[in-house]
């Protein structure tokens, strides 16, 4: 049990856990920068797009599964298997086309596809893992202040990511013999993830359930997991070969919608549901999710667009563009670090949401009324002030739901954080995106439409350097750019809003000092 740990123990698992989240949260950007190489050497531009889909419909579908294993068998065994996975996936795809066209699994571009979903099974465990082993470690009363780290290890991983893609894409083809740079990109994580595993395997106690497992429902899982993934893949197509009204988008949507169905009216008729719907009956619990299913939109609305503005507004280089998202960053370290560090110490934590979701509204406020003209040193500032307001949406809101939620289900409940967090983030930025093409079709010159618009699909490397000459070259790009991202970060303001109203539903409740009783609304 966790009161018999000493805090050495704490402190060592604590470090595995953090060093295996921070090897997902690496992944999912370290790569972008690789991608046009990538592309290059496996000769599948047609599938570039995948790379990260793959990874993403894995890693999303599979949260609320983590979730629910962890109720039900040792932590530690579940975040091994997790942290696993992930290594074999991120090994194979090191490998992916060095032995040709194989079996099954076609050539170079397809094995990676295939290889970074493995990686996305590995990686959901990684994220959903490491909150709820954070609280078998720590009473409620003193998490803030180590959930905190959380928000610190996603603003490192943002900064570090494209910059150590990049640098071991340029400059790796020396490092290993014989071995591309752009593979170092997954190696880079076999060395981090087995010291990672190491810690987990020798420091971290089992951490097991409370109750006796009951049988795992496959069933339920394979309809969540389908749908869930259906739905992904439906908000990452691309509308101009695929519209809405297109019969692969309406096939994948009705499929997601019955598979979901289905999950929902078994999980409520079975004796052991993946998710026990009987959450939602707590207050905390479903106004919590619901602000973060909001706030998960309004975190990637902003890092999406924001160095599109700057490439095809300012007609900075990528690089720039990239370097720009910095002070984010840093501003969401900070900002989640202080905001559970206040909470441990004086044990209020809603003042905190609403003060980070105010400073973020006038964070965007300043982004939503930049003109073409505003200076590279101004937007960094804003973004900074954007990141303080996000970092306490980091760990508070998952604090507050797991104060909230009994010991025997928190691994369902907290994994349900994570969850509605990236749904929300998938689906708001495909609406996101929606208003970005809908305003560029109407504010382009014809001239400019068809290149402008398929660069802003296209929204990895390889697509912005053409995208920023074509904006130095013709004001009118510019002009009608600056117009659109406008109007996605108003957009983006309604869904920060959305988020506070929704928090302020949400009851503040004292803080446990041990992992047993939940406190009541009423005490």
């Amino acid at each position: 049990m966790t009161e018999a740990l000493t805090h050495r123990q704490k402190m060592l698992t604590f470090a595995g856990i953090l060093l295996a989240m921070f090897l997902g949260a690496l992944d999912q950007t370290i790569v972008s920068t690789a991608l046009p190489r990538i592309v290059a050497d496996l000769h599948g531009l047609d599938r570039f797009t995948w790379v990260a889909t793959a990874y993403l419909v894995a890693s999303t579908a599979l949260v609320p599964i983590y979730g629910k294993l962890a109720d039900m068998y040792s932590r530690r065994t579940i975040e091994i298997v997790a942290v696993s996975v992930f290594l074999v996936g991120s090994g194979l795809c090191g490998l992916a086309g060095e032995f040709g066209t194989l079996p099954l699994l076609g050539d170079g571009m397809t094995q990676l596809v295939v290889f970074r979903a493995i990686q996305g099974f590995g990686g959901a465990g990684l994220f959903a893992m490491a909150f709820i082993i954070i609280a078998d470690l720590f009473a409620p009363a003193e998490r803030g202040r180590y959930q905190g780290f959380t928000g610190a290890v996603f603003g490192t991983s943002s900064v570090l990511g494209p910059l150590l893609g990049g640098f071991l894409t340029d400059k790796g083809n020396g490092l290993i013999p014989g071995v591309a740079g752009w593979r170092l990109v997954f190696y880079v994580n076999l060395p981090l993830g087995l010291l990672a595993l190491w810690f987990i395997v020798t420091q971290m106690p089992p951490l097991r359930p409370r109750t006796e497992p009951k049988p795992f429902d496959y069933l339920s899982a394979a309809l969540l997991m389908g749908g869930l993934g259906s739905l992904v893949v439906v908000l990452q197509l691309n509308r101009a070969q695929h519209p809405w009204s297109g019969a692969l988008t309406l096939g994948l949507l009705a499929g997601a919608m019955v598979a979901l169905v289905l999950f929902v009216v078994r999980s409520l008729r079975h004796e052991n549901p993946i998710l026990n719907f009987g959450l939602f009956k707590n207050p905390v619990f479903r106004s919590a999710n619901a602000a973060l299913f909001f706030m998960g939109g309004a975190f990637l609305g902003v890092i999406i667009f924001e160095p599109l503005f700057m490439v095809n507004v300012l007609g900075e280089s990528a690089t720039r563009a990239g370097a720009s998202l910095m002070p984010l960053s840093l501003g969401v370290v900070t900002g989640s670090m202080l905001a559970g560090q206040m909470v441990s110490r004086f044990g209020h934590y809603k003042r905190w949401m609403l003060g980070g979701l105010v400073l973020l509204l006038v964070g965007l406020s300043l982004l939503a009324t930049m003109p073409p003209t505003v200076q590279y040193y101004q937007v960094l500032m804003y973004l900074a002030v954007c990141g303080l307001g996000l970092g306490p949406t980091m760990p508070l809101y998952t604090l507050a739901v797991q104060n909230a939620t009994e010991p025997a289900l928190m691994g369902q409940a907290t994994s349900a954080s994570q969850f509605f967090r990236q749904i929300g983030g998938a689906l708001a930025a495909s609406a996101l995106g929606a208003v970005l093409s809908f305003t560029l079709a109407h504010e382009l010159p014809t001239s400019a439409q068809a290149p402008a618009t398929s660069q802003t699909v296209v929204a990895e490397g390889p697509a912005l350097p053409s995208a920023a000459a074509t904006a130095r070259a013709n004001p009118q790009v510019r002009a009608a750019f600056a117009t659109a991202i406008h109007r996605v970060y108003m957009v983006d303001i309604l869904l920060v809003v959305g988020g506070l109203l929704l928090t302020l539903l949400v009851p503040e409740l004292p803080l446990r000092k041990a992992n047993e009783k939940v406190p009541t609304i009423a005490e």
